[in-house]
C-alpha cells in the first residue's frame, strides 16, 4: 500500500513552471525542431507523435515552445475534456513547438513529470478545468491562473515514483484488457457483414430452398408489384417504367429470386424538406441523421419541433412504423433504418423515406440498403467528395433482390435472430469498455488520495 505519510497539499504553481518562457536567441533559425499541432496529441492515452521536423526559424513565432520532460496541456474545449495531455518526449534537438492550445507545465526538481501527468488528466481534475474555462462557447479556454492555483498532493520523490509505477502496472492490465476487447469488436462488425452478405445473396436460406422447391419464384410476385404500380398511375398522366437495375458487380442470386430497384419495390418514396427546422425544448420529434444506426434509431438524444413545423414537414407524407429512413448526404452517408411502433415523427434534413410495397417485407429492403453489396454501390458514388451525397434517382435507382414472398419472412426472422445475438454481445463488449474506463480513473483516484495499494 502506497501510504500518505509525508505528503502536502501544494498550489501546482510551487512544483512546475506554468507556460515558461523559451530564451529564442539561444536557437540558430536554420535549427531543426520537433513541430507538435494539436492532433499530434492522442486523447486519453498520453501519446505524442513528435515526428514532425521544421526550422526554428519558421515556428519560432506563434506557436508554444516545450523541451523534453514537459508537460503539455490541452487549454481549449473540446480537447481537454477529451484529454489531450502527455509527458513530451525526445524531441530534435531537445526542443519543440505546438499548437498555441496548449500549457506547458515543466516540472521542478524532485518532481516526477509523470506523476504531474496523471494528475491533471484525471477525469476529477479535468471536470474542475471545465468548470474554470473562460470565453466564448466553442472556443472556452482553461486559464493560467487555474493551474497555477490548483492544489496537488505533493510525496517524496521516491514515493511519485512508486505511485506512477503502479499506475502504470494497473494501466498496462487494462491496456491488454482494452485491445483484446477491441479486437472482439472489430471481429463482430465483420461478422455482422458477413452475415448480411449471406442474408441478401441468398446463402443463409439455401438449404430451406431445397425444402422448398415449389415455391413461387420472385418474377410472380414481381410482377404484380408492377402491375399494381401501372394502375396507380391510371389517369394520372403519362406512366413511366422504372429503369431495369443495374447488377454489375454485383453476386449471383438464386434462381427463384429477380433484380428489380428500388423505385419498383417501394409504395411511396419522398426527399426530406429541404429546410433546417427551427429546434425548440419539447413537442413533436423530428429525426435527424446523427440518430441513423444501421438497422435502428438511437432515440436517445431526439430533437423537437412545434406543431406547427411539424405539420408543415409531413404535407406530402407521413412518416409512420415500418417505413425505412435513409441517409442521403453528410457523414453519416448510406444507412438505412426503420421507424419503429410508436413513433411519429417529422423528417429531417439529410434523408429520404422509402415506404415498402405491401408485397414485400421492410426489414428486407432496410437490410439490402445496410449490406456489404449495397455500401461498395454507394462508396462509389460518392467518391472522395468532402461533402458526399446521393442523389434521389441514384437511390431510386439501387438494385434490389427480390424474394419469393414466403422466403422473406424466412431470412428476416433468421438475419434478425443473428443479429440479435451480435448486438447483445457488442453491448456486452461496450459496457466492458466503459468498465475499463472507470476503472482507469478510479486508479487514479486512489493514487492521489494515498490509497493505491501496491
Amino acid at each position: 500500500m502506497v501510504k500518505k505519510t509525508t505528503w502536502s497539499q501544494k498550489p501546482l504553481s510551487e512544483v512546475v513552471d506554468v507556460n515558461p518562457r523559451l530564451d529564442k536567441p539561444a536557437y540558430r533559425d536554420d535549427l531543426e525542431v520537433s513541430f507538435v499541432p494539436m492532433a499530434a496529441v492522442e486523447a486519453g492515452t498520453g501519446r505524442m507523435d513528435v515526428s514532425r521536423i521544421k526550422s526554428f526559424g519558421s515556428v519560432k513565432k506563434g506557436y508554444t515552445p516545450f523541451k523534453e520532460g514537459d508537460v503539455v496541456f490541452a487549454k481549449i474545449t473540446p480537447c481537454m475534456e477529451n484529454g489531450k495531455m502527455a509527458v513530451v518526449p525526445k524531441l530534435t534537438n531537445g526542443i519543440g513547438l505546438g499548437s498555441t492550445e496548449f500549457h506547458v507545465l515543466r516540472p521542478h526538481a524532485e518532481i516526477d513529470a509523470r506523476y504531474v501527468y496523471y494528475f491533471v488528466s484525471n477525469q476529477g481534475f479535468r471536470r474542475e478545468a471545465a468548470h474554470q474555462m473562460t470565453g466564448a462557447v466553442g472556443q472556452k479556454r482553461v486559464p493560467q491562473s487555474f493551474l497555477e492555483e490548483a492544489s496537488i498532493p505533493v510525496p517524496i520523490l521516491e514515493e511519485q515514483q512508486r505511485i506512477v509505477a503502479e499506475i502504470e502496472k494497473r494501466f498496462s492490465c487494462l491496456d491488454e484488457a482494452v485491445a483484446s476487447l477491441k479486437r472482439t469488436k472489430a471481429n463482430l462488425k465483420r461478422y455482422k457483414s458477413a452475415v448480411l452478405k449471406a442474408a441478401v445473396e441468398g446463402k443463409l436460406t439455401e438449404d430451406w430452398r431445397k425444402q422448398h422447391p415449389d415455391v413461387e419464384p420472385a418474377s410472380k410476385l414481381l410482377e404484380r408489384i408492377l402491375a399494381e404500380r401501372r394502375a396507380r398511375w391510371s389517369g394520372k398522366g403519362k406512366y413511366k417504367e422504372p429503369l431495369g437495375p443495374d447488377i454489375a458487380g454485383l453476386p449471383a442470386i438464386p434462381q427463384t429470386w429477380s433484380w428489380s430497384t428500388v423505385e419498383s419495390v417501394c409504395s411511396e418514396i419522398i426527399d426530406c424538406p429541404h429546410s433546417t427546422p427551427k429546434w425548440q425544448p419539447e413537442g413533436r420529434v423530428c429525426l435527424r441523421t446523427t440518430e441513423f444506426r444501421p438497422g435502428r434509431l438511437d432515440l436517445s438524444d431526439v430533437r423537437y419541433v412545434s406543431q406547427e413545423t411539424y405539420e408543415e414537414r409531413i404535407l406530402r407524407l407521413k412518416p409512420r412504423e415500418n417505413d425505412v429512413v435513409y441517409s442521403r448526404e453528410g457523414g453519416i452517408l448510406g444507412v438505412a433504418c426503420m421507424i419503429p411502433p410508436a413513433l411519429s415523427p417529422c423528417l429531417g434534413q439529410r434523408m429520404m423515406l422509402l415506404r415498402s410495397h405491401s408485397l414485400t417485407v421492410p426489414n428486407l429492403l432496410m437490410h439490402w440498403l445496410n449490406s456489404p453489396n449495397l455500401l461498395a454501390r454507394v462508396r462509389s458514388l460518392a467518391g472522395g467528395s468532402a461533402s458526399p451525397h446521393l442523389n434521389v434517382g441514384d437511390v431510386k435507382a439501387f438494385p434490389v433482390p427480390v424474394v419469393p414472398a414466403v422466403e422473406q419472412k424466412v431470412i428476416v426472422a433468421e438475419l434478425e435472430r443473428r443479429l440479435s445475438i451480435i448486438d447483445e454481445l457488442e453491448a456486452t463488449v461496450e459496457a466492458n469498455l466503459t468498465r475499463t474506463e472507470r476503472l482507469r480513473q478510479a486508479t487514479l483516484y486512489s493514487a492521489f488520495s494515498g490509497n493505491l495499494g501496491g
